[in-house]
């Protein structure tokens, strides 16, 4: 199983971006799907995650400004980030099964 996740980029406080992680191999449906993010000198810490039924939770920090999505068909989950601030920077990683992305980094500066 390979997850390959995209997206990350360099935004200005208040901008937008769109982070997509795509599965290949051997999965289940059941599965459920998480997005984590490591900041420099800090854990890693859970953003969101979305089971299999589609049930969704947030980090305190990202509620309202962040959105968890899945596409079962192209095995896919995404996060829509709006509303960015500094404190989002971070590298951005999806994990599935206990399998995990190679991250990609989001940076949030003016």
């Amino acid at each position: 199983v390979q997850l390959q996740a995209s997206g990350g980029g360099l935004v200005q406080p208040g901008g937008s971006l769109r982070l997509s992680c795509v599965a290949s191999g051997s999965l289940l449906s059941v599965d459920h799907w998480f997005w984590y993010r490591q900041a420099p000198g800090k854990e890693r810490e859970l953003v969101a995650r979305i089971t299999s039924r589609g049930i969704i939770t947030y980090a305190d920090s990202v509620k309202g400004r962040f959105t968890i999505s899945r596409d079962d068909a192209k095995n896919a989950v995404y996060l829509q980030m709006n509303s960015l601030r500094p404190d989002d920077t971070a590298v951005y990683y999806c994990n599935r099964a206990g399998f995990w992305g190679q991250g990609t980094q989001v940076t949030v500066s003016s």
